[in-house]
């Protein structure tokens, strides 16, 4: 897949994809921030912000004029917050790439932070607070990190916490868009029918980021922590709820997102719990009926990562399912995959790949991501590649590296009060 790459004066880095097949274009402004630049007093402010950059800004005053704008056009719009970065994208008929320009520089440079539009969305903040709450399926993967990394800014919520939303003002906005925002640590990808269904020459994606974006002031911006990846033994964190059906994560620590052997960790991942026929969810769900979902994934900083399983298991059965699981971990470090297992993986991955990449979206949050956290683009071709050269003695190494059993982390939402049996299974 071809691309072009802009670097405007002030720092701002443009990344074109051109998808000649598409008809529709997303335009997508990342930017290099998210709640682990956080402290503790603003836990919630990166995900809060994203909600405010929709209410209003000089040129379009209320949450209705934005809105109203991009359904004029029938596109679609939304925004995102994880730990390291935050991101706003438009998505319409690519003829319409100037005007979706217009709206999210509008959005980024100029929103308005009202005080009345703050006060009213805090009430929508806490109530998404309190959904995921109510979701244990949803909040036991924000339990599994905050075990790993503790109270750490990498460790907490990236919704925060209702108190800490109720005292935030429009100076904390002000202030975190000035330590945080620069064009600097800012990536503009614009995927889909571009040079194609606009008729502008390959250049004017260019020529439209300089128009509504060459003023914005470059600065240096400040640095997160450096997280301290080390375990001495097996962790747990319980959480007792009432529910009907238990949910856990178990996994261990495993690399960081530029580590060269990523590839290796992904093709792994993908055998143990990657797809409906992959070794987990055959084990625990097909053959012994433990649980209706279960499935792995890796999750990478710049630091740090982790390796997790998560599952929704029988409330009566939990112990059964984490020794299964367990069990799978400690045999593929002993056995070597069988080629057809590893072909089959492998074609997982790369058709999963190809199948999102025909969604302008999809190739837009890829080829950014990429540039923002690593510094660097992977063509789908490049991954694809990557993923070929993965072989069985690969993925025996990699599954030595890392089911180490001190590194072991179970996090549990569930009716149980006792943690003493669970801390018994923690071993292989």
């Amino acid at each position: 897949m071809k691309y072009q790459k802009y670097t405007l004066e002030n720092g701002l880095r443009v990344v074109e994809i051109p998808m000649p097949a598409v008809e529709s274009a997303t335009v997508l402004i990342l930017v290099g921030v998210g709640s682990r630049y956080e402290e503790k007093k603003i836990n919630g402010l990166s995900h809060f912000l994203e909600h405010m950059a929709f209410k209003g800004t000089q040129k379009r005053p209320t949450a209705l004029d934005i809105a109203s704008t991009i359904d004029g056009i029938g596109g679609e719009f939304n925004a995102f917050t994880s730990k390291d970065h935050t991101g706003f994208y438009i998505k319409a008929a690519a003829k319409h790439v100037p005007l979706l320009f217009d709206v999210l520089s509008d959005m980024l440079l100029h929103s308005k932070f009202a005080t009345e539009e703050i006060e009213r969305e805090k009430g929508v903040i806490i109530e998404e607070i309190n959904m995921y709450e109510d979701t244990p399926m949803r909040k036991v993967g924000d339990l599994y990190e905050n075990l790993l990394y503790g109270d750490t800014k990498l460790g907490r919520d990236i919704s925060g916490r209702p108190e800490v939303i109720r005292r935030i003002k429009r100076e904390d906005f002000v202030s975190y868009i000035d330590r945080f925002y620069s064009p600097l640590n800012t990536i503009i990808t614009v995927a889909g029918g571009v040079g194609k269904s606009i008729k502008y020459k390959v250049s004017s994606i260019k020529g439209l980021t300089e128009k509504f974006l060459g003023k914005w002031g470059e600065k240096q911006v400040e640095q997160p922590d450096r997280v301290a990846d080390k375990q001495e033994k097996p962790a747990l964190l319980v959480k007792f709820k009432d529910t009907q059906q238990a949910h856990l994560c178990i996994g261990v620590r495993s690399l960081k997102l530029n580590d060269p052997d990523r590839y290796k960790l992904g093709v792994l991942t993908n055998i143990l719990g990657g797809s409906m026929s992959s070794r987990l969810f055959i084990e625990v769900r097909e053959r012994r009926g433990l649980a209706y979902y279960i499935r792995a994934n890796n999750e990478m900083y710049s630091d740090v990562g982790n390796f997790v399983t998560q599952a929704g298991v029988d409330i009566k059965r939990i112990d059964d399912a984490i020794r299964v699981i367990l069990e799978q971990f400690d045999r593929i470090k002993e056995e070597k995959v069988a080629e057809e297992e590893l072909i089959k993986a492998k074609e997982n991955i790369k058709g999963k790949l190809i199948l999102e990449l025909e969604d302008s979206r999809n190739t837009a949050g890829l080829f950014a991501t990429g540039e923002l956290l690593e510094d660097r683009i992977r063509t789908p071709e490049e991954i694809i590649k990557l993923v070929e050269e993965v072989a069985a003695e690969d993925v025996k190494n990699m599954a030595k590296e890392i089911f180490i059993e001190k590194n072991l982390n179970l996090a549990v939402i569930g009716p149980y009060k006792e943690e003493a049996k669970f801390q018994k299974l923690l071993k292989f």
